[in-house]
């Protein structure tokens, strides 16, 4: 390659590049020859030595000496081939996606360090540890676009916090902060996972919800103009911390409270810094305004604020709502065409997962926290007015045997709110305030509930949009957390033939690392980070189900992170080679 030489003002040159961990795929000789013809920077085939090229103008006997001996190495190696050197790990023999969404192709991937090196054909490489991969699918670590594997994350054991619910599908990434939930002390936040280490690479955003509550806790009321002046510098030092974007769950109390202007001027402080707005958008069903005009909200708010918007989870959940899948599609797509960039991510089940009192309590009930919640409960009056309110929520959901009770080691784990209603011999409203009291008495948070309220058209639809990738919403009590990829893969790839396989794979890597902005990561590619995926075609499956969502998924033989083997033949080793992946050189900071 040609390089400025400072010193003489002209061009020094190399023949090429000696390999490092970072360098691109090995050239052929004639690329060699065709990129130091253009300029462009070449690596070394194996055994060429590092030589300079000195500039015309400045060769002397010593540097023309020099150049021929490097063109007699070229020669020598053309006809004598030097060994290979040794990498860390070969992957021999897969089926490889790359990523890209291009035809795949069998070959071999090269890891050295935390680096991908090599990925082509099958050439004589030697390596420290070889994996035969033959019939297998050979992909870039799958990235999970919204996560609640905090739970794991900030787990007190490592055990915990190798994350194997995740690893086991073969996520190597994981979004997290999403929901509203994400810590504005995006610093101490990931100075604390690197000390504990964990197993998958975390990317957190920095969320409303935490932000309101900072400022404003639990009150149903608009900000002061110095209230919000707060918010927007929280979010504003959280985005120069490195967090990806900015993110709501306007469905949640207190972030619900908010008005559409409030939440535009607190995301504006993430746009000027190049993030996005990820959001559990307000209403996904008719609790509210309205599915539909919760999605024209959306677009407002990118609009607006000057930023990309992504949708979480998307669906149309409820009675009300099932079969709205084509006009949220419409509004979006055009959206997209007057340039707005509006992209989404999806889980492959029919059934969400929340809590019992966000699936059934009015908004208002929830003003002041759980401590004036549990007021209004023991207030006859406000008992009332709530129930009468649940009611109707309750008909939205689909009623009492859609409504799966999932939180562990309860009475009521893996019994319908229904079912419930039978065994305690009364309602299923009173059945459901009786859960909701129980939780209050244990401090809050709510219990697990696993509502069927998806239709399978809708479900289907959504995945098949260019603007669609994969994500688990992987919480408590659902198997959505422990089985999403390979329950997609196995239902929507196998069963229903939604997706080909290269269209799975690119939803769950390639397009959520663009959409992201995580670099270097999601393509197999070499000089990208070593997150590399092996699985089994004919074994990868979930074992999670509604009534065991614990279980962990099987097939992946082999799954790296950062280079380093997280998983091996469906079991975790151990290893927590994670990493915080924080954005670098974020505009309008200090």
């Amino acid at each position: 390659m040609l390089i400025d030489d400072p010193k003489h003002g002209g061009h020094s040159g190399r023949l090429c590049r000696a390999a490092s961990p970072d360098m691109d795929i090995t050239p052929t000789f004639a690329e060699l020859r065709r990129g130091n013809e253009q300029g462009r920077v070449q690596p070394c085939p194996a055994g060429v030595f590092d030589l300079p090229l000195i500039s015309a103008r400045h060769r002397g006997p010593f540097h023309a000496s020099i150049a021929v001996i490097a063109i007699g190495l070229l020669g020598g190696i053309a006809a004598h081939a030097a060994p290979s050197p040794t990498v860390d790990v070969l992957i021999e023999g897969g089926t490889i996606y790359d990523g890209s969404g291009k035809a795949p192709f069998v070959g071999d991937v090269a890891l050295v360090g935390d680096h991908i090196t090599y990925v082509g054909p099958h050439r004589a490489i030697e390596a420290t540890k070889t994996i035969k991969a033959k019939g297998m699918i050979v992909t870039p670590g799958f990235i999970d676009a919204h996560t609640h594997a905090d739970v794991f994350l900030e787990a007190p054991t490592r055990a915990e916090r190798v994350n194997a619910a995740w690893l086991d599908q073969g996520v190597s990434t994981v979004v997290v902060g999403v929901d509203g939930g994400g810590t504005p002390d995006v610093t101490d936040y990931a100075s604390k996972l690197t000390k504990a280490r964990v197993g998958t690479n975390v990317i957190p955003f920095v969320g409303f919800g935490a932000v309101r509550s900072r400022v404003l806790g639990q009150a149903d009321r608009a900000p002061t103009a110095k209230e919000l002046g707060e918010m927007k510098q929280l979010v504003a030092n959280a985005m120069c911390e490195g967090a990806r974007g900015f993110s709501t769950g306007l469905f949640y109390a207190p972030q619900s409270f908010a008005k559409t202007d409030e939440v535009i001027a607190v995301a504006k402080e993430a746009a000027k810094r190049g993030g996005m707005y990820d959001t559990h958008q307000r209403d996904e069903s008719s609790y509210t305004i309205g599915l539909l005009n919760s999605v024209k909200e959306v677009l407002r708010i990118g609009r607006e604020a000057g930023m990309p918007v992504h949708f979480a989870h998307i669906k149309a959940l409820g009675v009300d709502v099932q079969g709205e899948a084509p006009q949220v599609i419409a509004l979006i797509d055009a959206a997209r065409k007057e340039g707005l960039k509006v992209t989404a991510d999806q889980y492959p089940w029919l059934a969400s997962g929340t809590s019992v009192d966000a699936s059934l309590l009015p908004v208002w009930a929830n003003d002041g926290g759980s401590k004036a919640l549990a007021k209004r409960l023991d207030d006859p009056l406000q008992l009332a007015k709530i129930k009468k309110a649940m009611v109707e929520n309750l008909r939205r959901r689909g009623g009492a045997s859609s409504m799966l009770l999932t939180s562990q080691d309860e009475p009521w784990t893996g019994k319908t709110l229904a079912q419930m209603a039978e065994v305690w011999r009364i309602s299923p409203i009173d059945a459901a305030v009786k859960i909701m009291r129980t939780s209050l008495a244990k401090g809050g948070g709510g219990m697990d509930v696993a509502s069927f309220n998806m239709a399978e058209s809708d479900v289907e639809l959504f995945m098949k949009q260019p603007w669609v990738v994969t994500s688990s919403d992987g919480s408590n009590g659902h198997p959505r957390m422990f089985a999403t990829f390979p329950k997609k893969y196995r239902k929507y790839v196998l069963d229903n033939h939604t997706l080909t396989l290269g269209q799975f794979i690119r939803q769950s890597t390639g397009k959520t690392a663009d959409i992201y902005g995580i670099e270097k990561r999601g393509y197999l590619k070499p000089g990208n980070f070593a997150d590399v995926l092996v699985f089994d075609p004919k074994t990868y499956a979930p074992r999670a189900t509604y009534v065991h969502p614990r279980e962990l998924s099987v097939g992946v033989k082999a799954l790296f992170v950062n280079g380093k083997l997280a998983v091996s033949d469906s079991k975790t080793t151990g290893a927590t080679a994670g990493r915080v992946l924080l954005r670098k050189s974020v505009p309008d900071c200090p």
